[in-house]
C-alpha cells in the first residue's frame, strides 16, 4: 500500500470511513475474521474536495490513496455470483477499497419486487463477504451526483448489461457517460431468480422436508388437505426407506452367501480333481495297482508251474522202509497198463492173477 501524506491524512480525517483504515486491518490480517464497516450516514465536510481520479491513475497504482469502487445491488439470497462480482471489483485495480450499497426492502419492493431475505439480514451478508471495505445500508436505486461526492466514489463497478428500472433504460447511463463505469462479468447458471425459480419448482418437495422438521402448516402456509397429503406422503417415503434398507441388507446377505457357496465350490472341484487324480495314479492303464497285480500274478504261475522240493529235513526214505515188511518187487516196479484201455485193464488182471498162482 502507498504511503500517505500529512496533508492526505488530514484529507481524510473527517470522512466516515478513512480509506487507511482498510489498508491497516487488510494489512494485520484481521480482515479476514472482522466484518466490514457500516458507512456513517451523517454527511462530513471535507476542507480538501475530493480529486477524481482517472482510469489510466487508478490502473498504474500511482495515487498515494486507494481507488475508491462502488459496487451496488440487492443482494439477496447471496451466492456466487455476488461473491464473483464482488471479487472482480475488488481487483480491478491495484489498490482498491470497495464499498457495496444495499439497497433497502421498501426501495426494492417497489422497483423490483418481493425479497426472501429481509434488508437487515442483506447487510449482514455482505459484511462477512471477504471482498467488501464498507456497506452503505438504504443505498439509492439511482445514483447521484451528491451520493458521489458524498462517499468519495471514483469508479462504479457493474455488469455491462444495460439495467432497465425506475423509467428508464439503463439507471448506469450517466455513470458511463461521465467515464466512471468499470464493467465486471456476470457469473452464468446462477442468480437470485434461478434459486427462487428451483425452490418453487420443487415446492412440494421443500414444504413436506420442512413438515417433516417441526414446522406447522400454518408457517408454511399450507392447506389443511394439502398438510395431510405431505405427511401421508412422508410416511410413504418412510417406508420405501425401510424396504430399501432391508433390501440392500438381503442383497449383502446374498451376495456374502453366493461368495461362501463360490469358494465351496472351488473347494470341492480342487478336491474333486486331486480324487481323480490319485484314482488314476491307482488304477489307470499304467497305474500302481497293475503293476502289483502284474507282480502278483507272475510269482503265482511260476510258483505253480515250478514248486519248492521236499524239505532237507525228511527222515530218510530206507528206515521208513526196514521198519515194514517189503512189498513184493512188482510192487515196486509195476508194469504199465494203460487206464483208459478196457482191454488193458483185463491184461493186466489176468497177468497178476497167473503169477499168484505160480507162487503158490
Amino acid at each position: 500500500m502507498v504511503g500517505r501524506t500529512s496533508n492526505e491524512t488530514h484529507k481524510y480525517a473527517c470522512d466516515p470511513v478513512a480509506p487507511g483504515v482498510a489498508g491497516r486491518r487488510r494489512e494485520s490480517g484481521t480482515m479476514l475474521t472482522e466484518p466490514a464497516l457500516f458507512a456513517k450516514d451523517t454527511r462530513c465536510e471535507c476542507r480538501a474536495p475530493h480529486e477524481r481520479l482517472s482510469i489510466a491513475q487508478a490502473r498504474r497504482g500511482t495515487p498515494d490513496r486507494p481507488v475508491r469502487v462502488y459496487a451496488d445491488g440487492i443482494f439477496d439470497l447471496f451466492h456466487s455470483g455476488h461473491a464473483r462480482a464482488l471479487m472482480q471489483a475488488k481487483n480491478l485495480f491495484p489498490n482498491a477499497y470497495l464499498i457495496v450499497g444495499v439497497c433497502s426492502d421498501e426501495l426494492t419492493h417497489k422497483y423490483k419486487g418481493f425479497t426472501v431475505m429481509t434488508e437487515d439480514e442483506r447487510y449482514e451478508a455482505l459484511r462477512h463477504c471477504r471482498y467488501v471495505d464498507e456497506v452503505v445500508r438504504d443505498a439509492p436505486w439511482t445514483l447521484t451526483q451528491d451520493f458521489l461526492e458524498k462517499h468519495k466514489i471514483d469508479f462504479v463497478a457493474h455488469d455491462d448489461i444495460p439495467y432497465s428500472s425506475a423509467g428508464t433504460e439503463d439507471v448506469y447511463k450517466h455513470i458511463k457517460e461521465a467515464g466512471m463505469f468499470v464493467p465486471t462479468q456476470r457469473t452464468e447458471g446462477i442468480s437470485t431468480s434461478d434459486l427462487i425459480t428451483r425452490i418453487v419448482r420443487d415446492y412440494d418437495l421443500y414444504a413436506r422436508r420442512n413438515l417433516q422438521r417441526g414446522y406447522t402448516a400454518k408457517e408454511l402456509n399450507v392447506s389443511f388437505i394439502n398438510e395431510k397429503k405431505y405427511r401421508l406422503q412422508n410416511q410413504v417415503d418412510r417406508m420405501k426407506e425401510k424396504v430399501k434398507t432391508v433390501e440392500e441388507k438381503s442383497k449383502h446377505f446374498v451376495y456374502r452367501v453366493e461368495e461362501k457357496s463360490h469358494d465351496l465350490i472351488q473347494k470341492w472341484e480342487e478336491k474333486s480333481r486331486e480324487f481323480i487324480g490319485n484314482f488314476l495314479e491307482l488304477f489307470g492303464p499304467d497305474g500302481t495297482w497293475k503293476q502289483v497285480f502284474s507282480e502278483r500274478s507272475g510269482r503265482m504261475i511260476s510258483y505253480a508251474l515250478s514248486p519248492h522240493g521236499s524239505p532237507s529235513n525228511s527222515p530218510p526214505r530206507q528206515l521208513s522202509l526196514s521198519r515194514s515188511p517189503s512189498p513184493p518187487s512188482r510192487w515196486l516196479h509195476p508194469r504199465p497198463a494203460s487206464p483208459s484201455s478196457p482191454k488193458g485193464a483185463s491184461a493186466s488182471f489176468s497177468s497178476m492173477s497167473e503169477e499168484d498162482e505160480n507162487e503158490k
